[in-house]
């Protein structure tokens, strides 16, 4: 049995697409993981299964790369829509995807589909639609310990679950350190992706991202729209601005109504035809 994947990035936030439409192999936990692997599989930050055809409706799965499964990716989103003008499913350039955290829609900003925007929904700061444990109210810089230590956090939902603490510096390093306890805080049931952020002025702000199921990547826009909510709500910055990340610069805007909308590149890598004993290993997970 053969089985194909392509692989795209957006700011070095690599994922496979699995076009079930294309393959006959079901996609598990364990294969996922597998796909991912950088020393034993292809290897990416994620996988994107679709798309799923309802009538008019294109729907995706969001894969981790330890095998869950997360309700939201912007780059995701962005990626899989590359995906699908490449491979002849969609020609307009304006329509939807719906995903589990949500629908989003897509713009193309060229003919190529590489630059495109994304209405990515409403934020919420509310904390059961995070969710976060506790009375219901709004996580607007409040004080939570990680590791021991306290933090400023902002935390807020779109579509997906996202906890922005606001810094002096930032790197790799630190968000790590911060992540590797937040993901999995008693405070958040569903656990959480985190990001710490440095406010430049009103219009730039920089992160470094730790994604729930994944760590460490280049970039995340659904994290890059969180921080950048989380930076306007706590009136530190306009409503446009730039999200600086060590993959490369989105571009977000915050509407009144708290839509938010992510402007970015997407590159595609190559399709990878797969062996067959590596599918064979890929099927073997039940």
């Amino acid at each position: 049995m053969k089985a194909v994947v392509e692989k795209y990035h957006g700011l070095g936030n690599d994922y496979l697409v699995f076009d079930p439409n294309k393959n006959k192999l079901e996609l598990n936990p364990h294969n996922v993981a597998l796909l991912c692997n950088r020393n034993f599989g292809v290897g990416a930050d994620g996988v994107l299964e679709g798309p799923v055809l309802e009538n008019d409706r294109i729907s995706m799965v969001v894969w981790n790369p330890d095998g869950s499964i997360a309700e939201k990716s912007g780059n995701g989103v962005r990626i899989f829509a590359k995906y699908l003008k490449d491979a002849g499913y969609v020609q307009k350039k304006d329509f939807h995807i719906h995903t589990a955290g949500g629908q989003v829609s897509i713009h193309y900003l060229n003919e190529e589909g590489t630059r495109l925007k994304a209405s990515m929904g409403k934020v919420s700061f509310w904390s059961d639609d995070v969710p976060v444990e506790g009375p219901r109210r709004e996580i607007i810089n409040e004080t939570m310990v990680f590791g021991r230590i306290p933090y400023p956090v902002t935390c807020l939902s779109i579509g997906n679950p996202h906890c922005v603490i606001l810094m002096d510096e930032i790197s790799k390093d630190l968000v790590c350190r911060i992540g590797r306890y937040s993901e999995s805080a008693r405070q958040f049931p569903e656990k959480i992706n985190t990001q710490i952020m440095k406010v430049l002025d009103r219009t730039h702000i920089q992160t470094e991202v730790y994604e729930r199921g994944a760590g460490y990547t280049l970039a995340s826009g659904s994290g890059c729209c969180a921080a950048a909510a989380a930076a306007y709500r706590l009136g530190l910055t306009d409503p446009k601005m730039l999200v600086q990340m060590p993959g490369g610069t989105m571009e977000l805007e915050i509407e009144e109504d708290g839509t938010v909308l992510l402007t970015g590149d997407v590159g595609f890598v190559g399709t990878m035809k797969l062996g067959s004993t590596f599918v064979e290993q890929l099927r073997s997970f039940t």
